[in-house]
């Protein structure tokens, strides 16, 4: 159990959700006998400052907000040994949350945080493409293209729409979205494809945007990303065929959604983008995205089942040379466990 946390809290995420809990989580902390110093953050430099300090300090860090804020923790503190990072659903999405099989409620999330156990989880890098450029790391998954505009558009929204205000934000995007050509490069065998499509992305976790099962075989432990492409379709079957579908991952069995596994791609287009991860703007393109195996531990719930909440979280890595391979079909076989 950890016995000193740095709680550090969103006051606006989720709409100020994170502000109005934080007190009865506090008091929720402290009732498991853990000494409690709360921090709120002005922005997400901020944030890193705070966790890069309380894990040096010897604290537990713990964030109380959406995915953004675990991402830009995440990032300051994965050259930490001894590092521990907790996970407080208090955003719109929790995605993360979600898939580490940690309760939804904030206050009840907080048995994690007291009995949990550390693993080390994977996170993504973004950099731009020329030797030597800076990393920045996300936990979800990174996407560009109408993945743009989108989550751009859910940012601006009103906060009471909840977790409604992902597909908010991609029925609005869609009325003035024109395709785009992307190239994308996925390393070991340097396999090129390019297309036109809607979004590419590259996920180090299945789900984004508040429970869509982007890619829904993507695991947290396996050091590769699931890169995923959707080649463009009519608007009409985006809104029958696939949007519909993204939420129980079902929509990687249509014609024109391409998967692949690496350890790192490229990604450019034919026109400017602004790359998007766990909800926040993270780089414009051209962009490499990596995986860096074992980052970051977190604290999970000590009796998640072998291989996770939703799926197995983990999955035999594969060799190098199948790095590049197009993923299985998510309906074949699996083997459950936690990678060592």
């Amino acid at each position: 159990m950890p016995k000193r946390v740095c709680l550090i809290v969103n006051p606006v995420a989720g709409g100020g959700k994170a502000g109005r809990v934080a007190p009865a989580v506090e008091r929720a902390l402290r009732g498991y006998g853990l000494s409690v110093r709360r921090a709120d953050t002005r922005d997400l430099d901020h944030a890193r400052a705070l966790g890069r300090g309380a894990a040096m300090g010897g604290e537990t860090v713990v964030a109380l907000s959406g995915d953004g804020l675990l991402g830009a923790l995440a990032d300051a503190l994965r050259d930490l040994d001894g590092a521990v990072l907790g996970v407080l659903p208090g955003g719109r999405g929790n995605d993360l949350a979600r898939v580490l099989g940690i309760p939804d409620d904030p206050v009840a999330a907080c048995a994690v945080i007291a009995h949990g156990v550390p693993r080390p989880i994977d996170l993504g890098l973004v950099s731009g493409t020329e030797p030597g450029a800076a990393e920045r790391a996300f936990v979800g998954i990174a996407s560009v293209g109408f993945d743009s505009d989108a989550n751009r558009i859910a940012n601006e929204a009103p906060a009471r729409l909840g977790a409604l205000v992902y597909a908010y934000g991609a029925l609005r995007a869609l009325i003035s979205w024109r395709p785009a050509r992307f190239e994308i490069e996925l390393d070991s065998s340097g396999e090129r494809h390019a297309f036109q499509a809607y979004t590419v992305g590259a996920a180090n976790s299945r789900a984004y945007g508040g429970g869509m099962r982007a890619a829904p075989d993507a695991m947290l432990d396996d050091g590769l990303l699931d890169v995923l492409a959707l080649e463009s379709v009519s608007k009409l079957a985006f809104v029958t065929k696939i949007l519909p579908k993204v939420f129980s991952g079902a929509h990687v069995r249509e014609p024109g959604v391409r998967m692949y596994r690496a350890r790192e791609v490229t990604i450019d287009a034919n026109r400017p983008f602004v790359v998007y991860a766990d909800g926040d703007p993270i780089g414009e393109l051209p962009v490499r995205i990596r995986a860096e195996r074992g980052a970051v531990a977190m604290l999970v719930p000590a009796d998640l089942p072998a291989g996770g909440a939703l799926t197995p979280l983990s999955r035999p890595l594969e060799p190098p040379e199948a790095a590049g391979a197009p993923a299985a079909d998510p309906a074949g076989p699996r083997t459950p466990g936690i990678a060592g």
